[in-house]
């Protein structure tokens, strides 16, 4: 049984950091897609970054290109989200989803992601 577990969320200032874990066990994750992805108040799930666990390719939404960066530890099983620059905007709950099925066409919609975590809040004060 696949397990995400998300940590790092916070209260931060804007133009501050935050680092996002996602500790992922139950299996082996080669050739899986690890995603994160966030969702604000009355708004729709959405994606925030991706990063395949063979070879390392990531994909970023281009509302955070150039200030978050997606990575992953293969001996610990876990994947990261440092997120800096924050913006009252990244203000969310943000969750880590995995796949083993996902495409580049498939990747930013969050239906297609099997695996969830329970989500971690991340609150950017103005």
């Amino acid at each position: 049984q696949v397990q995400l577990v998300e940590s790092g969320g916070g209260l931060v200032q804007a133009g501050g950091s935050l680092r996002l874990s996602c500790a992922a066990s139950g299996r082996t994750f080669t050739g899986y897609t690890m995603g994160w992805f966030r969702q604000a108040p009355g708004k729709e799930r959405e994606f925030v970054a991706a990063i395949r666990w063979s070879g390392g390719s990531t994909y970023y939404a281009a509302s955070v290109k150039g200030r978050f960066t997606i990575s992953r530890d293969n001996a610990k099983n876990t994947v990261y989200l440092q997120m800096n620059s924050l913006k009252p905007e990244d203000t969310a709950v943000y969750y880590c989803a995995a796949d083993s099925r996902i495409t580049v066409p498939t990747m930013r919609a969050w239906v297609e992601y099997d695996y969830w975590g329970q989500g971690t809040q991340v609150t950017v004060s103005s």
